[in-house]
């Protein structure tokens, strides 16, 4: 009798993948990369965040969904070294910033995406310390590769240490309540 309900399944999951030509084209999460910039009145500082999975859902030369998560614990700083570096790596990791005790990954959920050429206008979810906020952004697209510049409200996600949106006073302590992440996806 196991027979005929594994037949049964089986074609049902055949029929299934015949209505649909959608893929999962997955990044290769060591060669993909993720730099950040944060800017203050005086100066800026940078670095880099690693992927942990992620992926394109595909139909054909579409994008139709896709879904990245984000490593925080892997947030490094790239324009200072020694104990500066490892200050600021800290402070970036607390609560002041991104939590990464409580909050260890951050997400990207692609909702839909419209072609122009090999650019894509994507529109998605964003979740930041378990807060999730709408995204929009442009995603070029090529054969191995694409790439975004995508610029992040970070008060929307509640780290308003240092804004001077909210904190009076700050003169040029005051950090920018944007940061921008230039992101290259490696299939």
């Amino acid at each position: 009798m196991k027979t005929p309900k594994i037949a049964i399944i089986a074609a049902v999951a055949v029929t299934s993948a015949a209505f649909t030509n959608s893929i999962e084209k997955k990044i290769n999460v060591a060669e993909s990369s993720i730099n950040w910039k944060g800017k203050k009145i005086l100066g800026s500082h940078t670095g880099t965040i690693a992927f942990q999975d992620g992926y394109l859902s595909m139909e054909g030369d579409k994008i139709i969904g896709g879904s990245f998560v984000v490593d925080m614990t892997t947030i490094n700083v790239t324009d200072l070294q020694g104990e500066s570096k490892g200050k600021l790596e800290g402070h970036l990791k607390s609560d002041d910033f991104f939590g990464i005790e409580n909050y260890p990954t951050a997400t990207l959920v692609i909702k839909d995406a419209t072609k122009s050429g090999n650019t894509y206008d994507v529109n998605g979810n964003i979740t930041i310390k378990g807060i999730t906020e709408p995204i929009n952004f442009e995603l070029e697209m090529g054969e191995s590769a694409a790439v975004a510049s995508v610029k992040i409200d970070r008060t929307k996600f509640g780290i308003r240490y240092g804004s001077g949106s909210f904190t009076d006073n700050l003169g040029d302590k005051a950090i920018s309540d944007n940061f921008t992440l230039d992101v290259t996806l490696k299939f």
